[in-house]
C-alpha cells in the first residue's frame, strides 16, 4: 500500500493546529466550536488509506479514516493541553472503534499530532489518565502523526447548529454540548 501524501494545513500566523477524532464528527464540532480561543472546528477525514474520501466511503469502514475535526485555535488564549482536557472528557476513549451506536474504526478515538510537543503532551495526558484510573477500563486512543486531513462534504459543516432539530441532533448531540457546557463554563465564548 502506497503511502498518501502529506496534505498542507493553513496555520495563520500566530494559531496553531490540532486534530482529533472522537467518534462522529458532529458530536465533537459542536463542543469545539463553543470554546474561547477556537478560530474554526473544521470536520473531515484523517488516518486512512484513500486520497480524498467521500463521506459514503468512510462510513463503509474500508479507508482506513477516521472522522475527525482539525482545530485552529489561539495558543494566547487556549493551549494544547486544554485541547486535550476537552478531548478526553467529550468521548469515551476506551472503546476500540466505536462511540455509542456508531461502530467502526472510523469512529475511533484518536489524536493525530502536528509536532513532536503534541505528541508528548498528549502521551503525558493519557499516562496520567492511565495513572490515576479516571477511567474503568484501558485508553485505546491512537497518537498518530498527521499526514493528511481531507474535508467533509460542505452539509457536514455546522451541522448541530443547522440541524439541531433533526433527532440524531437531538438524542445524542444535544445531551454531549448541554454536559460540556456545564463541565467547561468557565471557557465557553
Amino acid at each position: 500500500m502506497n503511502e498518501l501524501p502529506k496534505t498542507d494545513v493553513h496555520v495563520p500566523e500566530g494559531k496553531s493546529v490540532a486534530t482529533f477524532g472522537t467518534g462522529c464528527f458532529w458530536c465533537t464540532e459542536a463542543v469545539f466550536q463553543k470554546l474561547k480561543g477556537v478560530a474554526s472546528v473544521e470536520s473531515g477525514f484523517s488516518g486512512g488509506h484513500i486520497e480524498d474520501p467521500s463521506y459514503q466511503q468512510v462510513v463503509g469502514g474500508t479507508t482506513g479514516h477516521a472522522e475527525v475535526v482539525q482545530i485552529i485555535f489561539e495558543p494566547g488564549i487556549i493551549g494544547f493541553r486544554d485541547l486535550l482536557e476537552v478531548f478526553w472528557s467529550s468521548h469515551d476513549p476506551t472503546t476500540l472503534n466505536r462511540q455509542g451506536a456508531d461502530v467502526g474504526p472510523q469512529y475511533r478515538s484518536a489524536i493525530f499530532y502536528h509536532s513532536e510537543r503534541q505528541k508528548e503532551e498528549a502521551q503525558l495526558y493519557l499516562d496520567s489518565l492511565e495513572k490515576s484510573k479516571v477511567f474503568d477500563d484501558p485508553i485505546v486512543t491512537e497518537i498518530t502523526p498527521f499526514r493528511n486531513f481531507y474535508p467533509a462534504e460542505d452539509y457536514h459543516r455546522n451541522y448541530f447548529e443547522l440541524h439541531g432539530n433533526q433527532p440524531y441532533c437531538q438524542f445524542v448531540i444535544r445531551p454531549k454540548v448541554e454536559k460540556f457546557k456545564q463541565a467547561f463554563a468557565d471557557r465557553l465564548r
